[in-house]
């Protein structure tokens, strides 16, 4: 058996510095998916979600190591995130009226029907209320804009504002595709001030300009 993966640290896409914006692309990557609507804060929808995924996740997880052989530390959470006004993402955080999909990321050895055995498996006693929802699907975000954000989630729309108006602009790029966050803390067990997120936006350039190095940076500091 190979030594155990971490994805947090194998991963370019999991890097991003803290106070600068990064470009970076993001390879095609398959998810553990689950949809909703509402604040995560009050939405029951979003517990059962969580409560859903993470079942199947730690049973593919059993699957890999003592079928296929090959272990990984399941990844962190990760979110889309939109509205059909995004202002009320980035400006007003009216979370009511966002919408969202959580997710877990699952390593490309594992198919179709390592997931199917997990399902089956994470429904055979006390089956998760919303089972049914999870779905294993691929994403593509090609080339992104993220950094990493430490403090409370209340407090990421002044960032997400200037990513969006200021520096994905002036690079010659402009938005494509939903408001993508990977959650490297557990917000149960850490205090608000020391949460640790990846924001990212996936972007397309705006003209015929292109940008000649992916890892460019530019600081949050005006």
């Amino acid at each position: 058996m190979t030594d155990k993966i971490d994805f947090k640290k194998a991963l370019d896409s999991y890097r991003a510095p803290r106070d600068k914006f990064r470009i970076v692309d993001v390879p095609d990557m398959q998810y553990l998916m689950i949809d909703g609507h509402g604040d995560p804060n009050t939405s029951p929808t979003y517990a059962e979600a969580l409560a859903s995924l993470y079942p199947v996740a730690y049973k593919l997880k059993f699957i890999s190591k003592r079928e296929l052989e090959r272990d990984y530390v399941v990844p962190p959470l990760e979110g889309l995130w939109w509205a059909e006004d995004m202002d009320a993402f980035t400006v007003s955080r009216d979370k009511s009226q966002w919408d969202w999909t959580m997710m877990l990321m699952v390593p490309d050895w594992i198919g179709r029907a390592s997931f199917l055995s997990a399902v089956d498996r994470a429904g055979a006693k006390n089956s998760p209320m919303r089972l049914d929802d999870v779905r294993l699907e691929t994403l593509s975000e090609g080339r992104c804009v993220q950094t990493l954000h430490l403090g409370s989630f209340d407090d990421e729309g002044p960032v997400l504002d200037r990513m969006h108006r200021e520096f994905i602009p002036q690079n010659g790029l402009r938005v494509d595709g939903k408001h993508h966050e990977v959650y490297f803390s557990d917000f149960r067990k850490v205090t608000p001030d020391k949460l640790r997120t990846i924001l990212r936006q996936p972007v397309l350039a705006s003209s015929a300009t292109e940008i000649p190095h992916c890892r460019r940076s530019h600081s949050l500091q005006a």
